[in-house]
Order: C-alpha cells, then sequence, then structure tokens
C-alpha cells in the first residue's frame, strides 16, 4: 500500500485534479452527432434498383448442362433451378443497393451514377417506409452523379454546404445503406482534400476515414453544421470492404452537375485538348523552375483549342483563370467546369519564360469522336547512332501508324549503361523532342545532342504505346 506524508498529499490532490479535469476537457470536446443525425436523417433514402439479364438457353455456349437421366436425384435438382428440360431462363433480375438524399420537397433526389446504372426499375425508400418508383431525370458518368425524381410532396430536405471550407482533419458524418442496412451512421474525418483518382479525371475528391461500404454510394457526407459538402462516392479496398480511405464528390461540382440534368438532360464540359503530365523534380529541374508545379503539356491534340491558341508540347500551365495549378490532376476539373465558349486566361511557362495565352474553350467531344491525327511517311532511313548509352534508329512505318506519330521522332532500338537509363528511357521508347527542339532523325539528335551544356538536365518527350511522357535526362559531364 503506497503511503502519502502531509507535505506531499497537497501535491497528489493537485495532480489527480488535474488529471480529471484534463479527461473531462477531452470528453467536451468530442462531438455530439445526436443532434445532427435526427435533423437528417428523414431525407437520407435507400435506393433499390433492379435489370434482367438476358441468359439463352441449354445449349448456351458459356454455360450448358449436360444430359441427366430424368429419374436421378441431380436432374431434380437441375429442374428445381432451371425448370423442366434443365435450361437456363431467358431472362433473370438482379438488384443492386445505394443510397441518396432529397434536395428539394417536390421530390427531386440525388445519387451515384453507378448505383442505377442500367436499372430498369428504380425504387426509392424513405425512412417512414414510404416506396416510390422513381424516373431517371439525368445521370453524368464522369462526375458520377445522377438525378431522379419521385411523384411526391412536402418530402425533408437537406441543406447544402460548402466543402471549399473544409478542412483536412475536421469531423464529418455519413448517413446511408451500407449492405442495405437503412440509416446506418458512421464518422470520421477529412483526411485530404482535391484528391484524384487515376479513373476519374474530373473530380477532385474529398477523402475522408469514415466508413464506407456497398451500399453507402450516393448518401451524403456532412459537416459539423449539418450541412452536405460531398456524395459518397467510392472506396479504395483490396477485400471490396471499408479500409479506411473513403471518397466523395464535392457538393458544388455536383450540383453544377444537377443543375444541367435538370435542365438538359446532359453534362456540358469544357475542353483544351491537351494531355499533360505531373512535373517531377528532375523535371522542374530541367525546364529551370525553382520548384515542381503545374501540368506539362505532352500533346497537344489537333483541331483543339489548345493548337488554335498556340499551346505547344513543352509548355507548363501554372495557372488557369487566375487559379494556381499546383499539381497536373487539379487542371482537368478546372477545365472541365469552365464556361463553353469563353475564353479562359492559362498562364504557361514555356523556354523559361512565363506568359499568358487566351484560350476558347469548346465543349469536350464524346470519347468515339475525338479526332486522331492521320500519320505521314516515315523519315527517310539513316544508320544507327549511338548517343547517352542508347542506340537510335529511325522509325519504321508500322510503329509510326501504331502510334499515331505525324513525322520525326527516333526509335530506341537498345539501351546500355549510362544516362539514358538513368532516365528511365527504355528499348522501344520513341524520342520526339529534347531540350524542347523536335527530333527529326538519329543524326538530327546529335546535333541536337552536341549542344546540350554538360551537367544539365533537359527534357526529353518519349512516345510510349500508352501514351506521351517526358522525362528528365542528364547530360554527362
Amino acid at each position: 500500500m503506497m503511503v502519502f506524508s502531509r507535505s506531499t498529499l497537497p501535491f497528489v490532490l493537485l495532480f489527480i485534479t488535474l488529471v480529471f479535469s484534463a479527461a473531462a476537457q477531452g470528453r467536451a470536446a468530442l462531438p455530439d452527432f445526436v443532434p445532427l443525425v435526427e435533423d437528417n436523417s428523414p431525407a437520407v433514402v435507400n435506393i433499390s434498383t433492379s435489370r434482367k439479364i438476358a441468359r439463352g438457353g441449354r445449349d448456351h455456349p458459356q454455360f450448358r448442362i449436360p444430359d441427366m437421366p430424368d429419374d436421378g436425384m441431380l436432374g431434380d435438382l437441375l429442374r428445381r433451378f432451371f425448370g423442366e428440360g434443365g435450361e437456363m431462363p431467358e431472362q433473370f433480375d438482379t438488384s443492386s443497393l445505394g443510397s441518396g438524399f432529397i434536395i428539394s420537397r417536390d421530390g427531386y433526389v440525388v445519387t451515384n451514377h453507378h448505383v442505377i446504372e442500367d436499372a430498369d426499375e428504380i425504387i426509392v425508400r424513405l425512412s417512414d417506409r414510404r416506396s416510390f418508383p422513381a424516373t431517371v431525370v439525368g445521370s453524368d458518368p464522369k462526375s458520377d452523379v445522377a438525378l431522379l425524381k419521385i411523384e411526391a410532396s412536402d418530402l425533408p430536405t437537406l441543406k447544402l454546404g460548402n466543402s471549399e471550407q473544409l478542412k483536412v482533419g475536421e469531423w464529418v458524418l455519413a448517413i446511408g445503406s451500407p449492405f442495405g442496412f437503412d440509416h446506418s451512421v458512421t464518422a470520421g474525418i477529412v483526411s485530404a482534400k482535391g484528391r484524384a483518382l487515376p479513373t476519374e479525371n474530373y473530380v477532385p475528391f474529398i477523402q475522408t476515414d469514415v466508413a464506407i461500404n456497398p451500399g453507402n454510394s450516393g448518401g451524403p457526407l456532412f459537416n459539423m453544421k449539418g450541412e452536405v459538402v460531398g456524395i459518397n462516392s467510392q472506396i479504395y479496398s483490396r477485400t471490396g470492404g471499408f479500409m479506411g480511405l473513403s471518397f466523395a464528390i464535392p457538393i458544388e461540382m455536383a450540383m453544377e452537375v444537377v443543375e444541367q440534368l435538370k435542365t438538359q438532360g446532359y453534362v456540358s464540359r469544357g475542353w483544351l485538348g491537351v494531355l499533360i503530365q505531373e512535373v517531377t523534380r528532375e523535371l522542374a529541374d530541367s525546364f529551370g523552375m525553382s520548384r515542381p508545379t503545374g501540368a506539362l503539356v505532352a500533346r497537344v491534340l489537333p483541331d483543339s483549342p489548345a493548337e488554335k491558341a498556340g499551346v505547344r508540347v513543352g509548355d507548363v500551365i501554372l495557372t488557369f483563370n487566375g487559379v494556381e495549378v499546383t499539381r497536373s490532376s487539379a487542371l482537368p476539373p478546372l477545365v472541365g467546369r469552365a464556361p463553353v465558349g469563353k475564353d479562359a486566361r492559362v498562364e504557361i511557362l514555356r523556354d523559361g519564360r512565363k506568359q499568358t495565352l487566351r484560350i476558347r474553350i469548346a465543349e469536350l467531344p464524346p470519347d468515339d469522336e475525338l479526332a486522331s491525327r492521320t500519320p505521314a511517311e516515315p523519315a527517310a532511313p539513316s544508320a544507327p547512332e549511338t548517343h547517352f548509352g542508347m542506340t537510335l534508329e529511325p522509325v519504321p512505318a508500322e510503329l509510326r501508324k501504331d502510334l499515331d506519330l505525324e513525322q520525326g521522332g527516333v526509335l530506341v532500338a537498345g539501351v546500355g549503361e549510362g544516362a539514358a537509363r538513368d532516365a528511365r528511357i527504355q528499348r522501344g521508347d520513341v524520342l520526339v523532342m529534347i531540350n524542347n527542339q523536335r527530333i527529326e532523325s538519329p543524326a538530327h539528335f546529335a546535333e541536337l545532342a552536341g549542344k546540350l551544356t554538360p551537367g544539365s538536365r533537359v527534357p526529353v518527350l518519349v512516345q510510349r504505346r500508352q501514351g506521351p511522357v517526358f522525362l528528365a535526362l542528364k547530360v554527362p559531364d
């Protein structure tokens, strides 16, 4: 047993008081989600969909039932599931679950595109257990936003907030139907903002650690004021379940899409007509930049707004309409939200100097209508040459056609020890530009290489089957 003297007792009591005070303050600092949930749950809905899938019969090439004795146990089992004759039904129903929320008292509901995609029937269920068939007003795959309409009135609605005011570390809450469990509540914090995902170019996602699972898609993400700041859309998972990374569509972008779906039934996006890549530290050094920033133009599409405005391959886009482009992933959402038919001010870095271009924004064409360039005849053949540890040859006509390469360029036939390998140049690459100069032939490459400053880094534009990419080549001393 521990014994305290009279002289130490006051200090012990003071210590105990401070500990309990700190614990009480910690409990007081934790958010109280109860009022938020009670006030907003009625406007969050469950969405179920179904669609019919056509199947072939007994001799379907991907599903064939073998002939079985009529009186056998397996034959009886097949008849139970597939009917007399053991044939698959011509159609069967599939169903899926998701979430959504009401934005108007007359029945407009917002959810994800992937929740209702290809659905033959959509049912919206309210918290009071009423159910309504829904019609699709419009749906946009690129933003994963869909607008539905149910025939009802005097419905509860949610208050919309501003995701741009969110701070990383701020508490947020989700209400949805994970695995079909209606009106489940999960909470967490904002772990990042403006997050770009590999398959999404036009959405700067809000990243959170809120537990989101299948069925939560399309549900609202709230701030602590009870305002909707995002639409839960995706998770990162190796298992199909929640692993600590969830992504929500910013509510401002979603409502811009909703307004267009409501008024015209489709979404019109701005288009520059460039392929871009990230500016790495090595590339920034090669361009004479003090730090990596901006979006590096790796290709300018023909007859595009960028081409008409004079944008060149190798330009670094620094700002768009006054907004700094800190990373290449920040540019597509800015362009996509720009008004079609209006001029945009684009600040670029070219040959070490900043300049501003005015580009008339066009509407993003459908994927199948984007023009492709017609390949030109190959350059005259010449003997292989070796530079920076790589062997260079003229580009064969068949490869030029496959890469959609108009003219010029040199094929990397082999890579040995040296600067090229250090720059991650690979056998089969086609070098198109070096130090912002077009390469016409192996001999021309040798001429351009001879003018480079020893010890410097220079950008090299490489064309690969996956697309163009800039690499930073260090010129040997």
